[in-house]
């Protein structure tokens, strides 16, 4: 039984401010002395770098569409493990989601609503009022009404004009009997910049992204009703759950720290891209890799090479488009992978990890371990994947199915000598098609998958860099 606060803070749309308001309330209430555990609906993997920055603590997401709904409980309990409170970042509007065959539930699978309850949580609406008057009761009403089981217990009126228009729109709120929580006027300081796929990473503004969050700390912090938003969050229902552990994922899965042990004493070494240029990747993938009995080694290939014993390669997504040039001089990294793939050392790589796999991107060089070429373009794919593997590979078995998120500007084109597909699957107007590239050692696709969604593959892939550790040669 888990009996820590929650509260989600969604929206009746996208671009309502979610994101400025949920970080400065997790800033607001760390400064107060609470223990923040934040969270983030769906697959979205820069908002929790902001949430991070603001709670000190790692930010992670809660999305049934990649890891199912009966881990969305255990992910939460073992995420707010500690923590005195927990927030709960929505996606798009309050009941947007995924819309399944057969589905007749009103609310959207993996939407903001679906996850609040089941995690048992209340929420609160954030509504962009520079629109509003009056009329702002009657959405508030439909809201309240749609799924009554969902509980909208307030609201934060952003946006807001003048002390007039603010005087109205509580009066909107009052006749829906919905407590206002917090006011925030129109301020042009309180943005995060955004750009071509959306905000820029709290990792690739560093400095910037500490003083962003701090100004979100402060501003927000001082318009909320910090007491009656955790008053709000003591009313969740607490749900019976056993909090989602890696070692015990792994431990099913037949790997155990001690069993992965080498030959020669040594665990295998996986080596895990970070830095500006690869800033995509969830929490639980670094704490299944280690449960598993591999030592997981951060690297940053703008400026380094591969760690010192590496058996084994993950490269996450990101923005490599705006890191080419910097990636392309890194000329001593890109013969290191070049070489550990020709060596048939394991290499998963997703979105960004596949350009950076290609021959080149935009005329600049990569790394030449898949004979593909990475164009950026102006159209975005975007969107939930259901997959099969076509056959074996590093990660998963022929057969394996996957619900991943696809989401990147950019398409690779493969030459000739191009390996078999890493993935099948259907795109939205029903064509079948095959997408990304597997080799022997190499998985590498735009797709993203949710490791806690799939252990077997983090225990394949384990397996994998565990044999690479017994063979003599190795780059870095």
């Amino acid at each position: 039984m888990t009996g820590v606060p929650a509260v989600v803070v969604a929206a009746p749309s996208s671009g309502s401010g979610k994101t400025t308001v949920t970080t400065g309330l997790i800033g607001a209430l760390k400064a107060a002395g609470h223990r923040v555990a934040p969270f983030k609906v769906g697959p979205d993997y820069i908002d929790p770098g902001y949430h991070a920055v603001a709670a000190g603590v790692v930010g992670r997401n809660l999305d049934p569409n990649l890891v199912g709904t009966e881990l969305i409980g255990p992910l939460f309990a073992a995420g707010s493990a500690g923590a005195d409170i927990a927030v709960v970042e929505g996606v798009m509007g309050l009941f947007d989601g995924r819309i399944l065959e057969g589905q007749d539930d009103p609310t959207g699978f993996g939407s903001t609503a679906h996850v609040a309850r089941l995690i048992g949580a209340p929420v609160v609406l954030v509504v962009d009022a520079a629109g509003h008057s009056q009329s702002l009761a009657a959405v508030l009403h439909g809201f309240i009404g749609y799924d009554p089981s969902v509980r909208i217990v307030g609201v934060i009126l952003n946006r807001v004009g003048s002390d007039r228009h603010e005087a109205v729109l509580r009066q909107a709120c009052v006749r829906v009997g919905l407590p206002v929580l917090g006011v925030l006027g129109r301020n042009p300081d309180l943005t995060v910049p955004s750009r071509h796929l959306g905000l820029i990473p709290a990792a690739e503004r560093r400095d910037d992204a500490v003083r962003a969050v701090d100004a979100m700390t402060g501003l927000v912090g001082a318009a909320l009703d910090l007491p009656a938003i955790v008053a709000a969050a003591r009313t969740r229902v607490s749900q019976t759950t056993t909090a989602w552990s890696a070692g015990t994922v792994m431990a099913q899965e037949g790997m155990a720290q001690e069993g992965m042990i080498s030959a020669d004493g040594r665990r295998p070494v996986v080596a895990v891209a970070g830095g500006a240029a690869f800033t995509f990747g969830y929490a639980e993938h670094r704490e299944m890799l280690v449960a598993a009995g591999a030592d997981a080694v951060g690297f940053d290939p703008l400026h380094e090479s591969l760690p010192s014993g590496t058996d084994a390669v993950v490269i996450g997504g990101g923005f490599p488009e705006e890191h080419a040039e910097a990636l392309a001089a890194n000329e001593p990294l890109r013969a290191d992978l070049a070489a550990h793939a020709r060596a048939g050392r394991p290499i998963v790589a997703e979105c960004a990890g596949l350009l950076y796999l290609a021959t080149e991107l935009d005329g600049h060089p990569m790394s030449g371990v898949l004979d593909v070429v990475g164009r950026f373009r102006p159209t975005l794919t975007l969107g939930y994947r259901d997959a099969v593997a076509p056959g074996d590979s590093v990660a998963f078995t022929a057969g394996q199915r996957v619900t991943g998120h696809e989401f990147h500007r950019s398409t690779v084109i493969a030459g000739e000598g191009a390996p078999t597909p890493a993935w099948a699957w259907r795109d939205h107007d029903g064509t079948a098609g095959t997408h990304g590239f597997a080799s022997g050692s190499v998985h590498a696709s735009y797709l993203h998958v949710h490791p806690a969604g799939t252990p077997s593959a983090v225990a394949r892939f384990v397996s994998a860099a565990r044999a690479a550790a017994a063979t003599p040669e190795r780059a870095g």
